[in-house]
């Protein structure tokens, strides 16, 4: 059994989904895995299937009907991850973009150097570590992160990070319920209620590497909820 779950939610990821889940099942520490799959079209989770027959006790899938959104589905695998035993919960995307080999430093921040919550930072004290982005998309994340970090004063350099760490006790604390956005602000709003909840929070280092497989799920949508929904998200406050 291992302490140590990952969830990679999956839409329309046949491409990558089979390496990825056997680059992190080739770590040297015992990582699990959920694939919370929003019924791809594609295939996906038939792959996921036939790979579970192979990795019986450490692959597992959740299967839900739409298109929802990358919150809930992370959401969707929190709530999971807590009705199991694992002490770690880790955030990773399924294109490459998140580097398996860093998981173990994202896991070892948590569970050796004592923080509560681990990000792998593509811009910690400012340096840019981004492979394989247009200027205009790198000029917008970045930028992004810098506004986010102004408006709602949380002290983290990539405030739309994915790739992060989470200790069990976070998750337990965070009223999984009351987040409110569905797109990458949601991925600033549990940063924001963790930090608002006096969590220790850890940024490390990571090198991001743009899909080279597949579609990205960017929208001007996701864009939109992102920049406006934090300055009601400072404002007005959010339930804990």
């Amino acid at each position: 059994m291992s302490d140590a779950l990952v969830i990679i939610p999956t839409y329309n990821e046949k491409e990558n989904i089979e390496a990825i889940i056997r680059a992190t099942f080739n770590q040297e520490k015992l990582f699990h895995i959920l694939i919370v799959d929003d019924n791809s079209p594609d295939g996906t989770a038939a792959i996921v299937e036939r790979l579970i027959t192979e990795f019986p006790n450490q692959l597992f899938i959740e299967k839900r009907i739409g298109k929802s959104g990358l919150g809930t589905a992370y959401i969707h695998g929190f709530k999971w991850a807590l009705s199991k035993k694992y002490e770690y919960i880790i955030e990773m995307d399924a294109d490459f973009s998140h580097n398996p080999e860093d998981l173990i430093r994202l896991f070892n921040a948590c569970s050796i150097d004592g923080n509560d919550v681990s990000v792998g930072s593509r811009y910690v004290h400012n340096q840019v570590n981004v492979v394989n982005w247009d200027i205009k998309r790198l000029l917008l994340s970045y930028f992004a992160s810098r506004y986010v970090r102004f408006i709602t004063r949380i002290p983290l350099f990539d405030t739309t990070a994915g790739f992060v760490c989470w200790k069990r006790k976070v998750l337990e604390t965070i009223n999984l319920d009351k987040i409110k956005f569905v797109g990458y602000a949601f991925q600033i709003e549990m940063k924001f209620k963790a930090w608002k909840h006096k969590f220790k929070i850890k940024e490390v280092s990571v090198i991001f590497t743009d899909r080279s497989l597949g579609a990205s799920k960017m929208s001007g949508g996701i864009v939109y909820e992102a920049l406006f929904g934090v300055i009601k998200m400072r404002l007005k406050g959010l339930p804990k």
